[in-house]
């Protein structure tokens, strides 16, 4: 019985942001503006940095990698959100349902990551400015890089796996406008508890880059805090001000979406995914460069090579 009802559903039905045709239109140009801007903010931050060689140190290296997971983590979703307005069919199948929901989560781990990372750089930057650059050596940073990433595939397939082994029975519409990992364990016909207690440790998994970022930060304000210039705390907050808003905003959005019970998930809750999905990327190469002296440089000398050639 178990492998028919697994077996029966073989594609699920997004139903999307809204239930409403006219806010569908409206989030549909929404996104269809939002998604070339991430494209092309993030990638001119890499080219930038690649380019310049003042920011061949790393927190630019570090920014680079943050920006090309922004790039992936908008790319799993958006774009079907997109086709699927276009073509008229919400229709997904079970493996590409699956995949998504993969990617998404993988992204999500290695995003959290990464800033913690960044957090941890400008920790040790103001705190032991002495011993930055061996502490934070090329080694150092690739291995935090690539850390990141393990362990965000390592914390998503689980939950993958899982899901996959659960039957579905009668209802396909998940509602949200991707496979969120919440909205197809409410449609599950089967047993979810042992799926909702990874889900819960994945969320406790997922708040240990959150505490490195504030425990970073405790050693950034107490140092600073010690410095009798003025112009030294304004140089300190002006370095860190960037990053703490990019880790406000995803933060903020991924609690309030994922920290409360799995039976008070609605299609409501899309549209707060929305902003870390797509919002929060999409604002990332602006916060990082608008307040950033040598990105501004580095991004105008990438503009002018361009146009002069």
């Amino acid at each position: 019985m178990r492998e028919e009802n697994q077996s029966s559903v073989l594609e699920f039905i997004l139903l999307g942001v809204s239930s409403q045709q006219k806010e569908e239109d409206f989030f549909f140009i929404l996104f269809l503006f939002i998604y070339p801007i991430t494209l092309s903010g993030n990638l001119l931050i890499i080219l930038a940095i690649r380019s310049d060689s003042r920011l061949h140190n790393p927190m630019y290296f570090l920014l680079a990698n943050l920006s090309f997971v922004d790039i992936v983590f908008s790319s799993v979703t958006i774009p079907k959100m997109l086709t699927s307005h276009l073509s008229g069919s919400k229709i997904i199948s079970f493996g590409g349902c699956l995949t998504q929901m993969y990617f998404m989560i993988a992204m999500a781990n290695t995003d959290s990551y990464i800033l913690a990372a960044m957090a941890f750089d400008r920790a040790v930057a103001i705190s032991r400015p002495l011993h930055y650059m061996t502490i934070m050596s090329l080694r150092s940073c690739v291995l935090l890089v690539v850390g990141s990433w393990v362990a965000g595939i390592a914390n998503s397939l689980p939950h993958t796996l899982l899901t996959a082994s659960l039957s579905f029975c009668g209802n396909k519409e998940v509602a949200n406008f991707y496979c969120d990992i919440a909205s197809l364990l409410k449609l599950s016909c089967s047993d979810i508890h042992f799926n909702v207690k990874i889900m819960n440790i994945g969320v406790g998994v997922f708040s240990v880059p959150l505490l490195c970022i504030i425990i970073s930060y405790v050693r950034v304000f107490s140092t600073v805090l010690r410095v009798p210039s003025t112009k030294g705390v304004l140089k300190a907050f002006s370095t860190c001000g960037s990053h703490l808003t990019v880790v406000s905003l995803y933060y903020g959005t991924v609690i309030g979406m994922y920290c409360r019970p799995l039976t008070s998930y609605s299609l409501k809750d899309a549209v707060v995914t929305v902003m870390y999905m797509a919002v929060t990327p999409m604002l990332n190469p602006f916060i990082y460069s608008l307040r950033n002296r040598d990105m501004k440089a580095a991004l105008w000398k990438l503009f002018s090579k361009k146009i002069f050639s």
